[in-house]
């Protein structure tokens, strides 16, 4: 018999969602998860050493029993991946959040210096250690939620230092909790006020304050946000052109508000991921279609905002275009960091199934942070991610909501949360 670290036994599926590691399932592979039955998984030295049923892998393998996890008849899926939040920020946007559910629009109130404007001066006048404090607390909710892999953007400053010190806290938190942080570098958020009579100087700014990015190692990704009353898709490509020369990888929020062209560009780019996509032409799905960047869909945001606008995620995937969701994570437009909340937004509003919703917020999440080989799905070799539901099956993912349904929490091969059985008398 072999010794393990781990042995995760008893599980009614173990969904797997192996065979994409190297490129994002798409089409009708979107929905193959892979299922094992009655399943166990053993872990080692922080790596899934096999996957197959609980009979097979308790005869072979070797552990002490306070190291076995008993999953009683639930699911074990890969840790979920969030690829798109911004989880770094100061203060709330509760009172806008009002003004939006009383008919008030977004961009209405951007343009009024609201919105985002309104996030940049709060976090601007906080210290790195508030920053990480408040990040902290919605991190570990996450990790709760079965996140184990999160991506975090900057943009709330929008300016130089500013800019460095909240990617400071995204990695001074990643040191600090059992999960991994991708950060990526949004100074191209919006136009902060002290600019809007010189957008060539800002942009510049942008372009100054990225190579300190890339000289300090803060971020791997440069993001733009390509929208009215943001970037325009010309601006967008130049500044992404430029980040592409320094090293980054390039990811664009695209086609939330207005068919914009920005996901066209994205793909002509060669970005890793177009997120939003909630107005989309018939050009721009042939184009994700054909090319290798991902669809991230964000469905917290209409639901938060009471839109009724989502992204034709049945459309889109129908169409052959490789697809994640991710929560958005941000203190006005998506405040929530539930990843299960996201599935069954998903399910009901963008038209995906339950097992696409499942393959969007693991294997091709990994992909969209360029971790497809890492994580995302419960393959041997792959770094131990994964999580055990107290539901009976995966499709109980989107088809209860409101609630957590994560019991056990698996990051780089150590249990980082039990949670008990609530006995109530």
């Amino acid at each position: 018999m072999t010794s393990v670290d781990l042995l995760v036994i008893n599980a009614a599926e173990v969904v797997t969602c192996a065979g994409f590691s190297q490129a994002p399932a798409r089409g009708a592979d979107l929905s193959a998860v892979g299922v094992v039955r009655d399943g166990a998984v053993a872990i080692g030295d922080g790596r899934i050493l096999d996957v197959g049923a609980s009979d097979r892998l308790r005869r072979e393998y070797r552990v002490d029993e306070s190291k076995i996890v008993d999953c009683g008849g639930g699911v074990v899926l890969p840790g979920f991946v969030d690829c798109h939040t911004h989880m770094v920020f100061a203060g709330d946007r509760a009172d806008e959040w009002a003004e939006r559910m009383q008919g008030k629009p977004y961009l209405e109130i951007l343009k009024a210096g609201g919105g985002i404007l309104s996030t940049v001066k709060k976090t601007r006048a906080a210290s790195e250690a508030a920053l990480v404090a408040g990040a902290r607390r919605w991190a570990k909710l996450a990790l709760g939620l079965g996140t184990t892999t999160l991506e975090i953007k900057s943009g709330y400053c929008l300016d130089h230092d500013g800019e460095l010190k909240m990617l400071a806290a995204a990695r001074a938190l990643a040191e600090e909790l059992p999960l991994e942080v991708v950060t990526t570098f949004l100074g191209a958020h919006v136009v902060p006020k002290e600019h809007k009579a010189n957008r060539e100087k800002y942009l510049e700014l942008v372009l100054e304050t990225a190579a300190e990015v890339r000289r300090q190692n803060l971020a791997e990704y440069f993001d733009v946000f390509s929208e009215a009353e943001a970037f325009t898709v010309e601006e967008a490509e130049r500044l992404a052109t430029k980040a592409k020369e320094l090293g980054f990888g390039i990811k664009l929020h695209a086609e939330q508000f207005t068919a914009s062209g920005a996901a066209q560009l994205g793909v002509r780019l060669g970005a890793v991921s177009v997120d939003h996509l909630e107005h989309v032409d018939d050009a721009t799905v042939a184009a994700l279609s054909k090319g290798d960047t991902i669809g991230v869909l964000l469905p917290a945001v209409p639901f938060h905002l009471g839109m009724t606008d989502y992204a034709p995620g049945r459309r889109l995937a129908d169409a052959g275009v490789p697809l994640a969701i991710a929560t958005d994570m941000n203190p006005g437009s998506a405040c929530t960091p539930s990843i299960p909340m996201a599935i069954a937004i998903a399910c009901r509003s963008v038209g995906l199934t339950p097992s696409e919703a499942v393959m969007a917020v693991t294997q091709n999440a990994a992909h969209a942070l360029g971790r497809g080989a890492v994580t995302g799905s419960l393959e041997p070799g792959k770094r131990a991610d994964l999580v055990v539901c107290d539901v009976p099956d995966h499709r109980w993912l989107g088809y209860a909501f409101g609630y957590n349904p994560v019991r056990t929490v698996i990051a780089k091969g150590k249990r980082v949360l039990k949670r008990e059985e609530l006995l109530l008398c």
